[in-house]
């Protein structure tokens, strides 16, 4: 079952994975996560290359690349051990594979080291990666709207991402975040956004730190009554965020969203049945005024 468990997982994910992979930035980065396969394997580019194999053949890895190439494998799966979305997985594949590029090119040629971390560097400046662009019933807020909208409802109640689009862990979460939003959004319980990386001011209103070495991006926020109630990742006495891993069970039990969203779904009932009963009541006070007049 553990091992069917990702499998199922991955056929699932496949036609969003496909879109995703479709796009500029992924196509460019996996092509740069096998410069050295392609170069070390395909005969025009590999003929004059210089090894260290016995027989002498630059087309094909010698031991130390060898090795080099099964450490790699190793980083990688001990680093997906935390990877909770596919697109995590592949990520973490191609930045670590392009470390593994660069060691390996420097290794077997300076010139092509350092024309290799060129190539890196132009693509990191020119190509963004894809933002989540997907369904969600999200409201996203500024510096100014995000205290007038807390405010103006005491009884609603708000669940807030603070993220920053550099960070890929709040890239990450972005379809999790959608898919929460699309199914316990309701009246009374409302899924809100605010990018503290553009709004520093918000940050430093909700103690949000957006230094990449507090780890504190993405940090979800419940609100009730206009007052923060909890948040996830918590903060130790060093400023830095405690580790909790941010998938859809995680934050689902943590932020009880089945009981909010039941309690929610009354409160709205409670508020349309005193409203069918106002109504009721003021047609009922009405009709005898007109019986009244009628047998005058």
């Amino acid at each position: 079952m553990a091992v069917l468990a990702p499998l199922i997982a991955l056929v699932y994910s496949v036609p969003r994975l496909s879109r995703w992979l479709a796009r500029p930035y992924c196509l460019l980065s996996a092509l740069l996560s096998a410069a050295f396969l392609l170069v070390r394997k395909l005969p025009p580019l590999c003929s004059g290359l210089p090894t260290q194999r016995e027989d002498g053949n630059p087309c094909d890895f010698d031991w130390r690349e060898v090795e080099i190439l099964m450490f790699l494998s190793a980083i990688v799966m001990m680093k997906n051990r935390r990877s909770i979305t596919v697109e995590q997985h592949v990520g973490n594949i191609f930045m670590f594979s392009k470390v593994a590029n660069a060691i390996l090119f420097f290794r077997l040629d300076i010139r092509m080291g350092l024309l290799y971390i060129t190539l890196c560097i132009v693509f990191l400046m020119t190509c963004k990666p894809p933002l989540y662009m997907g369904p969600e019933y999200i409201k996203y807020f500024n510096d100014k709207t995000i205290d007038e909208e807390l405010e103006r409802d005491k009884k609603a109640t708000w669940i807030v991402e603070f993220f920053a689009n550099w960070s890929s862990d709040c890239q990450s979460f972005a379809p999790i975040y959608a898919d929460l939003s699309l199914k316990y959004n309701c009246t009374g319980l409302n899924f809100g956004k605010v990018d503290v990386g553009r709004y520093t001011d918000v940050s430093t209103r909700y103690k949000v730190s957006t230094s990449p070495l507090t780890k504190q991006l993405p940090t979800l926020i419940l609100f009730q009554g206009g007052k923060e109630v909890m948040r996830r990742p918590q903060i130790d006495k060093k400023g830095r965020a405690v580790s909790w891993t941010f998938s859809e069970e995680n934050v689902i039990r943590e932020f009880n969203l089945n009981e909010l969203y039941q309690r929610a779904k009354k409160l709205s009932k409670g508020g349309d049945h005193v409203r069918e009963e106002q109504l009721v009541a003021s047609t009922s006070t009405t009709v005898p005024d007109g019986e009244s007049k009628k047998d005058k």
